[in-house]
């Protein structure tokens, strides 16, 4: 992925995002590898032994991304974003229909330092983390997205501040209170 400009994986998205199927066909090769790389670190969020694999992720994301017809494609980072963001959507669904299988699987609540410490309750702790961004997105949508891009899509700071299209200072401010934000609200 490294090796392929931004600047080509643009315009194959702006391609595929103006129907050409074939762009599309020719941009998956290309951005698969960093798609799997970020399916693995959602998977890392969670417990061992999840009985979703990191490619049955990236597949499963890679359907949602096809499906995609109302995003006017802009950029990798934008892309990977969203990416980000349907990888965490498919892992919080499994979660929740898990959760909804077990009678009496009360989640219980952890900081968000914790979750990176206690793998044991990783799935509970992920629905959690989920309905606290969902709070927090309600409050402020732009500190909801930045702790998407760098929690989730592992994003730098200046890649976020280039979708976010402000400094990265700026950014930087947004992703401390978004974390004390965040901590505050799951705690309670």
């Amino acid at each position: 992925m490294e090796l392929v400009s931004s600047k080509v994986v643009t315009e194959l998205l702006v391609a595929w995002g103006n129907g050409d199927v074939d762009a599309l066909n020719e941009l998956i090769p290309i951005v698969y590898t960093r798609l799997h790389r970020m399916a693995a670190r959602h998977m890392r969020l969670e417990k061992p032994g999840h009985t979703l694999q990191t490619s049955a992720l990236v597949n499963e994301a890679y359907c949602k991304l096809v499906d995609q017809r109302k995003v006017q494609w802009q950029n990798r980072t934008q892309f990977f974003c969203i990416a980000s963001q349907l990888m965490r959507r498919i892992l919080v669904d499994h979660a929740k229909r898990r959760a909804r299988l077990k009678r009496g699987g009360a989640a219980q609540k952890v900081s968000l330092d914790e979750i990176a410490i206690m793998p044991e309750r990783r799935s509970a702790e992920l629905i959690l983390l989920d309905d606290a961004l969902t709070r927090l997105a309600n409050f402020d949508p732009k500190k909801s997205r930045i702790v998407e891009m760098k929690f989730f899509g592992g994003l730098s700071m200046e890649e976020i501040a280039s979708v976010e299209q402000v400094s990265t200072k700026t950014i930087q401010r947004e992703w401390l209170k978004a974390k004390i934000w965040l901590y505050d609200a799951m705690r309670r």
